[in-house]
């Protein structure tokens, strides 16, 4: 049986050229390797393609393709040949300006998902708690909550780092 190709249309294009660095870098903050991340992009994508969901506006394909991201990322996380360890075999192509920067993004990475993936959307992608809420399918105080716990797993280990 052969399936036709399919072709991506102007709006996929367009989509691609506004969100596949952000959504890289969420996916990148999920799995930790770079070949892994480029995969869940890819996957985001095709979904987009093979759905063809119509969307309000464009905020609204944004957190759909966030949803769907991080949906994928968790499979692949689930899947049983992959290691449940973080490898930074690509964080560099996160943000980290500096020396400081990469050994914070170092500890956000070690965080469990759940608690990663509200600190990267807050204070890297500049969300506020509602739309965090909205996109992860959580309530409000379930975002606050990931955010202190995160928070307090951050402080400890950078506490911990300044007196060694």
């Amino acid at each position: 049986m052969q399936r036709s190709m399919i072709r991506p249309g102007n709006h996929v294009i367009k989509s691609y050229e506004a969100y596949s660095d952000m959504l890289f870098r969420i996916a990148m903050v999920h799995l930790g390797r770079r070949q892994d991340a480029e995969e869940a992009v890819q996957d985001t994508f095709i979904k987009l393609m093979e759905k063809a969901p119509d969307f309000n506006d464009a905020e609204h394909q944004k957190a759909w393709l966030i949803r769907v991201l991080t949906n994928t990322c968790k499979t692949m996380l689930g899947r049983g040949w992959r290691k449940r360890e973080v490898k930074l075999d690509g964080a560099d192509a996160l943000v980290a300006d500096s020396p400081m920067d990469l050994a914070l993004l170092q500890l956000v990475l070690a965080l469990p998902v759940k608690l990663k993936t509200v600190i990267h959307l807050y204070y890297y992608e500049d969300y506020p708690v509602q739309e965090i809420s909205s996109i992860l399918q959580i309530s409000e105080s379930a975002v606050k909550m990931r955010l202190q716990r995160g928070r307090q797993l951050l402080k400890l280990e950078l506490e911990g780092a300044e007196t060694e």
